[in-house]
């Protein structure tokens, strides 16, 4: 499937292709104008450590919905969508080491299991674009660049670990008007954390991301960073829960709600 044609479909139909298996790339600049969310699914017993550490952490963890434990139906931002299936790629972690990256995770699903879905800053790209902001990534076909930083979560229960940051370089008469377009959207990131300097949240050298694709700019692009949902997968490898699933980065859950559904004006 041609990805220039998925930009303007439905995500219905995008996740029926990917519970088919006929769609496994990243996410970026597919369904514009839907708002998109990152996973993480945890045993039940963690599940109001981890509900907590996301409400003291709204910016890299801004939650758009939570499953009843074991149900793996989604009734709030999509319609009979199963997070067990309707994901690109997932990621399967043990005590903070990723064991596994499936297609989907039928296998590992458990009675217990708790699916957490966060906001995700793939919501207010199309924002940017409209307001005629260019996104290097999308030009190029590529994923968000994405880096663990030296910037601290607020600490719940069980788990604790640095924020995770997105980064997009942005023509610097135009990283105003970036802030501005971003900070609508509070549920999925709000403005940025920083700008400028990466070595001040402990960023040594962009080319070398965590997640993500190393970015290419153009004279004159400025760094700037949002939070990102990508957070609880470095509070994982850190905190070491017992099992937790998330999705693969770049790779997310496709929501039925429009991106303005989510604007704060």
């Amino acid at each position: 499937m041609d990805r220039a044609k998925l930009q303007t479909v439905h995500p219905r139909e995008v996740r029926q292709l990917i519970r088919e298996g006929k769609w496994r790339d990243h996410t970026s600049g597919i369904c514009r104008g839907y708002t998109q969310a990152n996973l993480a699914i945890l045993p039940q017993n963690m599940a109001f450590d981890f509900l907590l550490f996301c409400q003291r952490n709204p910016k890299p963890c801004p939650v758009l919905e939570v499953c009843e434990p074991g149900d793996p139906i989604l009734r709030q931002i999509a319609k009979d969508a199963d997070i067990r299936t309707d994901i690109p790629r997932y990621r399967v972690y043990q005590k903070g080491k990723m064991i596994a990256e499936v297609e989907n995770i039928k296998e590992y699903w458990r009675k217990d299991a708790v699916a957490f879905l966060i906001g995700c800053s793939y919501t207010f790209e199309t924002a940017l674009i409209g307001a005629n902001i260019p996104l290097r990534h999308i030009q190029k076909g590529q994923t968000v660049s994405v880096y663990i930083t030296n910037i601290p979560c607020t600490p719940a229960g069980a788990f604790k670990g640095p924020m995770v940051v997105s980064m997009r370089l942005i023509p610097r008469n135009l990283v105003v008007r970036a802030v501005q377009v971003t900070s609508r959207f509070p549920a999925t990131h709000g403005a940025p954390v920083h700008i400028g300097d990466p070595e001040k949240i402990g960023i040594k050298d962009l080319q070398k991301v965590d997640w993500g694709e190393p970015p290419t700019g153009e004279e004159g692009d400025v760094p700037v960073f949002w939070a990102c949902g990508v957070t609880p997968q470095a509070v994982a490898m850190e905190s070491k829960p017992e099992w937790m699933i998330t999705h693969a980065a770049g790779h997310m859950f496709l929501s039925d709600l429009r991106d303005e559904e989510l604007a704060a004006i």
